[in-house]
């Protein structure tokens, strides 16, 4: 029997208010004892009414109907409350009935309040609806076997949901970055960390990035914030998760997809204070078995940064390097998406989704530069300025093929999806340096111009399925499949002009032009169950891979392939009293040294950072560990606390060596790649949610750790380090309808984090060049941004907000690195005391007629422990 209870008044959220209407709906096959279908078994639907006459209540026909040829049958617009009864005969089977009445457990933190924000509100309805969908499964004739679970309905969707092993944070409500990017938002998600270039850390390492639960050729400065729903923090991903990409953790960026029905959307418009604007546009539609969605925006980026290198050169000729530069960029990327979804029958879904973004950029870079150089007679010092003027150009489409059935027995589903991603750019570049006789702003004795000119093209194949199923609510097996490809081809160019006469040559040795691709092929299975309130995984991963390369100006060919990998997880949790919970996890993962990091092709395009990839790297393996207390207090409190140890095997990391010269014949620095010895990390992290009043919340994050790179294999090691990082999220419902966001964040001294990232060839880099994680630190920094906004019109369907980043010009990165061959300090400031204005206006039309389906969750990305809640 499925029985329904309702403490709340949906019919408060319904516009207009007045009678519920019937939106009842239920669906079954009919089979017989063999399990075939069972075609023309009339099934009817009776309800419990009060006789008139009699005074007493009794069952009336409400609905009948005949079962198809597949078994199958299916009622709508069914009343919600009240008692019904579903009875089912066929010729030569016993007559079978059932009683059938919705119901639901009351929203966690109880019914929406009055004044609770009316997108949330009427998200907590669409919520609440589906549960007025309930499907019978298989009902076979002469055996009663049908029990329905209950559905949980959250009423109002908090900024930050916990679980024991992620977190997952809510971008409606954060109104700091509307008509930012993705890099905006990242920097108010707990445990991430973003710097100055954009640059994203998680707990000190480089996560994998990917959207909707699949990588992506896509930067996170190519995605509007607007376009994101949620952002979920994996910081040790079970067996179901690629092992690729080393210990430190996933974020999955998860790309709104309304499936609300009717039609509903949103018009949104703003400026920043440098001029840059800001656009978009959602638009869906659900109408019977379809659904569509688009989504189209643009935004500008007039971004500043000011910054300073100091680097000391100990090579055959000492030098001293003084640089200062202003960086500005002009130019526009716009995103567009279109989705469209067919519910084939209540149990399957097919989905596709398309994706294009275009961007043009012209960054301009003013560079002053000094060089002193030491003779044994004294300093010979040199003036320079360099002019930068850049074109760059990226085109990227991208398409999702999903599949997903539902089969009768609750939570047995399996899952297809196809994902391609490419992207096109070009990139073109003029470098003018100017010599001085003397001092700064003196006459030009001579100038030099390098001309760049660049283009390639990123394609992204990934192919994945999934099968779910359970033995009984606590006991279910996941197995997948999965094929990941990647093809990169890049050609770029150097011309020199050293006479400035305008005659520009060729310099092979500071041209780039290869292809490669990379092939990774995993398949896994996943085993999870409970015994009374202690629930266990047990993941084990196998994964291969090959890579292979073409160097056209060298005409040398790479190619290497890696044996299969295992990596287990174990997922150990234990529930306790009072809303507690405990868990220990291990995983083991992988990464391995890309194309770019291993080809012995030596870069000399920018001559203050030659680079070189290494061909003796191997893989690293790193084994984390992690041990977690959740606690869910009165009012929906909630506190997370974890402690993790990780170590990484054969870490590879960049490191500053010296050579020989090819171009100058003299001893250099160069850029390159090692395998450290081993890197190990330990710290505690502390993550709260406090609802502290009606109309104040504050969401705080807390990281103390212990990083540590021991290269004792090539030299000293970096010294280790205690650090922490800290974040706080705090919201405001004012009165007048007014909403108050404050955020801040402080970073304490702590070593560079391991570039995981194998970078590129290519141009110029100002400032100074990459540093070396092995060999440095980033000084403390900290930063306040803010928030305010008001919400009007009719349901309050307008919002205006201004937000202001980086308060007091505080969020300065300055870094130290050094060896015994050089010396560096270098710092940057990027636009200080941004101030963004947005307006947006929500319009629709709700059909409640329609919330007829199973919702089907197509981010690719589920709960790891979700068998054991």
């Amino acid at each position: 029997m499925v029985s329904f209870t309702c403490c709340f008044t949906l019919r408060a959220q319904f516009p207009g208010g007045g009678k519920l209407p019937n939106m009842g709906h239920i669906y079954g096959k009919v089979i017989d004892s063999a399990g075939h279908p069972v075609n023309g078994a009339t099934v009817i639907v009776l309800q419990n009414k009060r006789d008139s006459v009699s005074k007493k209540n009794k069952f009336v026909l409400l609905k009948g109907l005949s079962t198809k040829a597949n078994g199958d049958f299916n009622f709508e617009d069914l009343p919600m409350f009240g008692g019904l009864k579903l009875k089912i005969s066929a010729t030569g089977f016993k007559p079978y009935e059932q009683m059938v009445i919705f119901q639901m457990r009351m929203p966690a933190g109880g019914a929406p309040k009055p004044g609770t924000d009316p997108a949330q509100a009427l998200n907590a309805m669409s919520s609440a609806i589906n549960g007025f969908d309930r499907d019978l499964g298989n009902i076979k004739l002469e055996i009663d076997v049908t029990q329905l679970a209950s559905v949980t309905v959250t009423a109002v969707t908090p900024t930050l949901r916990m679980d024991i092993d992620k977190k997952v944070y809510n971008v409606e409500k954060d109104i700091v970055n509307a008509g930012g990017t993705a890099l905006d938002i990242m920097k108010n998600v707990p445990s991430v960390n973003v710097d100055i270039d954009g640059n994203v850390t998680l707990r000190n390492s480089t996560p994998q990035i990917y959207i909707d639960g699949r990588p992506t050729t896509l930067t996170l400065d190519q995605i509007p914030a607007d376009a994101i729903e949620s952002v979920e923090v994996i910081t040790n991903p079970s067996a179901k998760y690629d092992a690729s990409g080393g210990g430190a953790g996933i974020l999955n960026i998860i790309l709104k997809k309304n499936r609300k029905t009717g039609y509903n959307g949103n018009v949104r418009a703003g400026v920043d204070s440098h001029g840059g604007m800001n656009g978009g546009v959602n638009f869906n539609l659900r109408q019977d078995k379809f659904n569509f969605t688009a989504a189209g925006f643009y935004n500008q980026n007039r971004g500043v940064s000011t910054g300073n290198t100091n680097r000391e050169n100990f090579t055959d000729t000492a030098t001293a390097i003084h640089q200062s530069n202003y960086d500005k960029n002009k130019g526009a990327f716009a995103f567009g998406s279109v989705g469209f979804d067919y519910f084939m029958t209540p149990r399957t879904t097919f989905s596709l989704t398309g994706i294009k973004v275009h961007g043009a950029f012209k960054p301009y870079e003013l560079l002053d530069i000094q060089n002193d150089i030491m003779f044994p007679s004294g300093i010979s010092t040199l003036f320079s300025q360099r002019n930068s003027n850049t074109n760059r150009v990226f085109d990227a489409d991208g398409f999702r093929f999903a599949f997903k059935h539902l089969f009768p027995k609750e939570g047995e589903n399996i899952t297809a999806d196809v994902n391609y991603f490419q992207g096109k750019n070009q990139n073109d570049a003029l470098y003018v340096t100017d010599y001085f006789t003397g001092q700064p702003g003196s006459a030009i004795s001579h100038f030099q111009q390098q001309k760049v000119n660049g283009s390639g093209n990123n394609k992204f194949f990934t192919a994945q399925t999934d099968y779910v199923h359970p033995f009984d609510q606590k006991t279910k097996l996941e197995a997948g499949l999965r094929v990941n490809s990647q093809h990169l081809l890049n050609n770029t160019n150097n011309y020199y002009d050293t006479a400035g006469n305008g005659n520009f040559y060729l310099v092979p040795a500071a041209s780039i032009n290869y292809e490669n691709t990379n092939n990774v092929y995993a398949g896994y299975v996943s085993f999870t169950s409970a015994v009374k309130d202690f629930g266990y995984q047990l993941g084990l991963r196998a994964e291969s891979s090959s890579y292979s390369g073409d160097l056209f100006n060298t005409k040398q060919h790479f190619s290497n392939s890696y044996p299969l990998s295992l990596f287990p997880s174990v997922f150990l949790s234990q529930k306790l009293k009072n809303k507690q919970e405990l868990q220990i996890s291990y995983t083991r993962r992988i990464n391995r040294p890309n194309f770019f990091q291993l080809i012995p092709y030596t870069d000399y395009t920018d001559s203050l950072n030659i680079t070189r990839g290494n061909p003796s790297l191997v893989p690293e393996f790193t084994n984390s560990f992690e041990m977690s207390y959740l606690k869910t207090m009165k009012g929906n409190n909630t506190f997370l606390a974890s402690l993790y140890y990780k170590r990484t095997d054969h870490l590879i990391t960049r490191y500053l060596d010296t050579f020989t010269n090819a171009l100058s014949g003299k001893n250099d620095l160069v850029n390159t790649y090692i395998n450290a010895s081993f890197s190990q990390t330990m710290g505690a992290e502390f993550t709260a949610v406090n609802n502290l009043t009606k109309w104040w919340d504050l969401t705080s994050n807390v990281n103390i750790y212990n990083s540590k790179i021991n290269t004792d294999n090539i030299t000293a090691s970096q010294n280790a380090l205690w650090s922490w990082f800290g974040k706080l999220n705090s919201n405001f419902k004012l009165p007048a309808k007014f909403k108050l966001q404050i955020t801040g964040l402080y970073q304490s001294k702590t070593n560079l984090p391991v570039n995981t990232g194998g970078g590129g060839f290519g141009g110029p880099g100002g400032g100074g060049g990459a540093q070396s994680a092995s060999q440095g630190y980033i000084s403390a920094f900290w930063a306040v941004d803010a928030a305010v906004s008001r919400s009007f019109l009719k349901n309050d369907a307008a919002t205006l907000s201004v937000s202001i980043g980086d308060i007091f010009r505080t969020k300065y990165s300055k870094q130290h690195s050094e060896s015994e061959f050089f010396l560096q300090d270098y710092d940057r400031l990027r636009d200080p005391q941004l101030v963004r204005v947005n307006f947006s206006y929500r319009f629709g039309k709700l059909d409640v007629s329609l919330f007829k389906r199973k919702n089907m969750n197509t981010s690719g990305s589920q709960d790891a422990m979700q068998g054991m809640q």
